[in-house]
């Protein structure tokens, strides 16, 4: 088992190429592997897994973090993670810094971080921003939303950040869960440097639940058949997914009261990735509601019917070869290149895995 991040992070980004958008984006014929990420509540770390079916997937390290949560995050774990390719070619991973089990595990004195009656269940102020060239090396930084101004010094929490590139503002865009103390949980975004170790813009309210004292929160945006699509988590009775679109990336969605998931417990941080060569998408989530949580997984054409696809290892299509529970995942696309010599540097030959 081997920890790569556990280098000095100068080290690590000398050893990048310079940034900018030179490199050209990979076209769909060029790629052909997925790269999951992950966490999982044992460790409160960084998991990667691959497949090149999308169907099977590895993760590497043996099942291991990739990286350990407590040598990047302020709270000594992070979850949520989402990764995500830039316009320039470089991967973005986002991650909300935080532990909820810290105490029990000896990293910090109180349940959390703040008092809990004030500032609610989990409560956290920042980010964990990470940007890669080979998904190998990588640099760091932590962003507190809490020091962006003073109206933001009272936020109860920052969960589950995702990264997507806004091609009017011709910047990268943040959204994430936030809510002000222990009130409603809301939808955010706000603009980032290219460096991504800034935050550039004060939040901005990208959507919230339209039923008053219900919430919304793990927002999750892609851009399909014409529209943006931003599913997320309703917690109107037990939490489910839902979906709303619109011709803008941060304005003006359409609220939809369906249910997209038929899962009967409840289930959270919908991510949705394309099928390389097909026009099918994958609505993946997180299946926290059962006894021993999972990935549960939808197939979609039109965006408006959705074929259950069932989750890891139970019956179903989709298979988890070498490890199990995963929390909160997201899927990026790799090039045969960029598999190779991410599945060499963790031990695995790229050739052997299920497909």
């Amino acid at each position: 088992m081997r920890n790569y991040f556990k280098l000095p992070l100068l080290a690590l980004a000398l050893a990048m190429p310079s940034t900018g958008f030179a490199k050209s984006f990979p076209k769909e014929k060029d790629l052909t592997a997925y790269l999951m990420v992950f966490h999982r509540d044992d460790t409160h770390g960084l998991y990667m897994a691959m497949s090149r079916d999308g169907y099977h997937f590895t993760a590497l390290n043996d099942a291991h973090p990739v990286i350990a949560g407590d040598t990047i995050a302020t709270q000594k774990g992070i979850r949520d993670p989402h990764i995500y390719r830039g316009p320039d070619r470089a991967f973005y991973l986002a991650m909300t810094d935080l532990h909820i089990f810290a105490q029990r595990e000896g990293k910090r004195a109180t349940e959390w971080e703040r008092d809990g009656k004030t500032y609610g269940w989990g409560n956290n102020k920042g980010l964990v921003l990470m940007k890669s060239w080979d998904l190998i090396h990588w640099t760091h930084k932590i962003v507190n939303i809490t020091d962006l101004s003073p109206k933001f010094a009272e936020i109860g929490c920052a969960w589950a950040p995702e990264t997507i590139y806004d091609p009017i503002a011709k910047k990268l865009m943040i959204y994430l869960t936030m809510r002000y103390k222990n009130e409603r949980n809301r939808l955010y975004y706000m603009y980032v440097n290219d460096d991504f170790d800034k935050i550039e813009t004060e939040p901005q309210l990208l959507f919230e639940y339209p039923i008053e004292n219900k919430t919304a929160i793990d927002g999750d945006i892609c851009y399909a058949q014409g529209k943006y699509h931003l599913f997320y988590v309703a917690h109107d009775g037990t939490p489910g997914i839902k979906q709303a679109t619109s011709d803008k990336i941060n304005a003006g969605w359409q609220y939809n009261p369906a249910w997209i998931d038929e899962e009967p417990t409840a289930c959270e941080a919908p991510t949705v990735w394309k099928r390389i060569g097909e026009d099918k998408w994958v609505l993946m989530y997180d299946n926290y509601g059962r006894k021993v949580h999972n990935f549960g997984f939808e197939e979609t054409s039109d965006f408006e019917h959705f074929k259950q696809l069932g989750r890891f290892n139970e019956g179903g299509v989709m298979f988890s070869t070498n490890f199990t529970q995963p929390k909160h995942g997201a899927v990026v696309h790799l090039t045969k290149k960029e598999a190779k010599k991410l599945a060499k540097q963790w031990g695995l030959d790229y050739n052997k895995l299920a497909k």
